[in-house]
Order: C-alpha cells, then sequence, then structure tokens
C-alpha cells in the first residue's frame, strides 16, 4: 500500500506464511502484446501476478511468451487452473506448474458452467482437498456463497476468493453483503477475484473490508491499459483506507455539517 501521512495503522497481507505489500493482484491475459501487459502490471504496483497453466507456453526461454517477460525475482507468480472444468483436471495442471518450476501457491479453478464461468463448487471442494494434503498452498476461485466458502477454509485454503460478478463481465460488486459475511466468518485471507471493471468497483470492494482483489479483464482491455492499472492501485489502496477509517452513519434525514449554537437576533 501507498505510505500515507496520518493513514490508519493498517496489518501487512499474509497469505500461507508469505507477506506481501500490494492488496493489488492481477493476471496476464487479453493484452494486445506483451509489452503493453509488463508496463500495466508495474504501473499497477502488484507482486502477485496470476499465470494459466493451460493457456501459456511454459517455456520461459521462448521470447513470445508470456512468462519470457516476467521476471520471478520481480514479481510473486502464481500459478492458476483457469479454464479447468474437472477436479481431476484442475489437480493435473496443478501438478504440472510445480513440475514447471512455479512456487507451490496455486489458484484453483474448477468451472461449473461454460456461459456464465461461475465455478463448480463440488469440484472445486475436491481439488481442494487433494492439493493441500500435497503441500500446495491453494488459494480458492468461488462463488460468493458463504457455506462453500467455509467448506474451502476447513479443506485447508490458505485463502477463499469469492468473485464479485461473473468472470470477464465488469458489472462490479453484485453483493456486497455477501461478501462481508464471508469476510467476517473467515479466518484466512479473503480476496476478491473477477467482475471488477473500473476503479470504483475496486474502491467499494475493498471497502467492504476484503484484504485485496485480483483482476484482469478491467486492466488489459481497457482503452489505457497501463493508465487503468494506475487508476486500479490508487483505488485499492483509497477503499482500503476507507474501511480503516470507517464511515460515517448512513441517515435518512440532513444532518447540518457545522453545529447550530443558536440565532443571532
Amino acid at each position: 500500500m501507498t505510505t500515507v501521512v496520518g493513514a490508519p495503522a493498517d496489518q501487512p497481507l499474509v497469505i500461507g506464511g508469505h507477506t506481501f505489500r500490494s492488496r493489488l493482484m492481477v493476471g496476464t491475459g487479453k493484452y494486445r502484446d506483451n509489452e503493453t501487459m509488463v508496463r500495466a502490471i508495474e504501473a499497477s504496483g502488484a507482486e502477485v501476478v496470476t499465470v494459466a497453466v493451460r493457456r501459456v507456453d511454459l517455456d520461459r526461454r521462448k521470447a513470445e511468451g508470456i512468462l519470457h517477460h516476467l521476471d520471478p525475482g520481480q514479481f510473486f507468480l502464481l500459478a492458476n487452473t483457469a479454464g479447468c472444468y474437472t477436479a481431476d483436471e484442475a489437480v493435473r495442471y496443478a501438478r504440472l506448474a510445480r513440475e514447471a518450476g512455479f512456487n507451490d501457491f496455486l489458484k484453483l479453478e474448477v468451472i461449473g458452467d461454460r456461459e456464465t464461468l461461475m465455478p463448480d463448487t463440488a469440484g472445486l471442494l475436491e481439488a481442494a482437498r487433494i492439493l493441500v494434503k500435497e503441500g500446495f498452498q491453494v488459494m480458492a476461485y468461488t462463488s460468493d456463497d458463504i457455506v462453500t466458502a467455509l467448506k474451502l477454509e476447513d479443506a485447508g485454503c490458505a485463502a477463499v476468493m469469492p468473485l464479485a460478478s461473473p468472470i470477464g463481465s465488469g458489472l462490479g460488486l453484485v453483493n456486497p453483503y455477501g461478501i462481508r459475511v464471508i469476510k467476517r466468518r473467515l479466518s484466512v485471507p479473503v480476496i476478491v477475484d473477477a467482475g471488477v471493471g473500473t476503479a470504483s468497483d475496486a474502491c467499494i470492494t475493498m471497502e467492504q473490508g476484503v484484504d485485496g482483489i485480483l483482476m484482469n479483464t478491467a486492466i488489459a482491455e481497457a482503452a489505457d491499459p497501463v493508465a487503468m492499472a494506475t487508476a486500479m492501485r490508487y483505488a485499492v489502496d483509497a477503499g482500503r483506507l476507507a474501511h480503516l477509517a470507517g464511515r460515517m452513519p448512513r441517515r435518512e434525514i440532513a444532518a447540518p455539517s457545522s453545529p447550530v449554537t443558536g440565532m443571532l437576533g
């Protein structure tokens, strides 16, 4: 987070024993070219950068590949199982990522419906239990359902990642109540993933008290990805600071901003 004089004290973001400075995480898909991708990621200030294992060339030596442009010394590369539709498939690609040299952190996705890209919660739980036993620090992408979130925590996930709205929709946070309940009930970090479309969405999402946001399309498909990445960086910080500061109460009547001490006669 950007250092702000007079800002409320905050605790660092710790996931699976690893401490992160930035609460914004970003993806690597949908960019028009690798140069734009790298510039946008750098502008975002993100440390965690996700890579879809089944969609990229894992040979870092190839200049046209995404991994060739991402320095593991600069970014914390987080393998993800995007595009997997069964638990078996997700487990297989998780193991492939580990063999390819990724760390033990994994963003786990098991998609249940090709039209909405909503997660298959049963398959997700099955895969999570297997991978946790194999030593992975699983960060599980899921719906905004509290029951599933609690089961994922019980399965040993290092973080739970409920969606704001469907992947790539840009609809923003559609169920603030559900996200607040998940954050209140879980002890592991809650990272909102998918659906954020612009900086105001990011700010509102962080104001719910969540620990961070992961986004891709909102930056990659912006008219100016680098500028949008910068906006998202400040929006995440602003939303976090607003949450820590504590908003004023909502009222259904007006209240004067200056105290009334009496009328002059």
